[in-house]
């Protein structure tokens, strides 16, 4: 079974979970036997996902994955927030996080121009466009990117008066045997592929995806 049947499978579980309990379903990877949820609050909404919303959705999220075995072998759950500084990898997250500012690294590109940071200003489902932090060597202070350029990108946490929205960054973990079994994918959002496979190597030019803050469930045990 791919990896995309597998997520479209865990995906038509997870989001009526969250959805119930008025959240988003942020990201889903699964990748070297982790599976990875990614929860957050609603677009708009003020604060982020605490503690005991990340340990509510790790229990009934396992609860469900033990039954309904949509994961071959033996993998790790992992439910966890965004965190202030996310990484940006689907057209939801850049139309999401519009307004903020975001460091970029793009493909096929050569030189100063293949780093962008900046405001994101727009995003659609094509193209994203950021108001440059510094002008460009053409004298250009905005840069549309088509997403077919984009190698990757995240948030920047900028240090002002008020906390930016998203909380604080947490994670939940737990362990289950399962076996794949048939299940009705839901719709999934447009993913931006890249050949960078590890999404959590740091950037060149220093940036890291260390978590400001890491409050850790440990629910431990195997599931069945």
């Amino acid at each position: 079974m791919s990896d995309q049947i597998t997520l479209d499978r865990v995906r038509a579980l997870v989001l009526p979970i969250v959805a119930d309990l008025h959240l988003d379903l942020y990201d889903l990877e699964f990748r070297g036997g982790t599976l990875r949820v990614t929860i957050d609050t609603l677009p708009g909404s003020q604060g982020g996902v605490d503690i005991d919303q990340l340990a509510l959705v790790t229990r009934l999220v396992s609860r469900d994955l033990d039954h309904h075995d949509p994961v071959p072998g033996h993998y790790t759950l992992e439910v966890t927030s965004p965190g202030l500084e996310r990484m940006l990898r689907t057209t939801a997250h850049f139309q999401r996080e519009v307004g903020k500012t975001v460091n970029v690294r793009l493909r096929d590109t050569a030189g100063a121009d293949r780093r962008l940071q900046g405001v994101l200003v727009a995003a659609d489902d094509d193209t994203f466009t950021v108001r440059l932090e510094a002008p460009a060597a053409d004298g250009s202070t905005e840069r549309t990117v088509p997403y077919t350029l984009l190698d990757r990108a995240r948030t920047v946490f900028v240090w002002g008066p008020a906390p930016k929205p998203g909380g604080p960054k947490g994670a939940a973990k737990g362990k289950a045997k399962s076996a794949a079994k048939g299940g009705a994918p839901a719709a999934a959002g447009t993913t931006i592929d890249s050949d960078d496979t590890d999404l959590d190597d740091e950037f060149d030019d220093g940036f890291d995806d260390t978590d400001l803050d890491n409050d850790t469930i440990e629910p431990g045990g195997e599931s069945r």
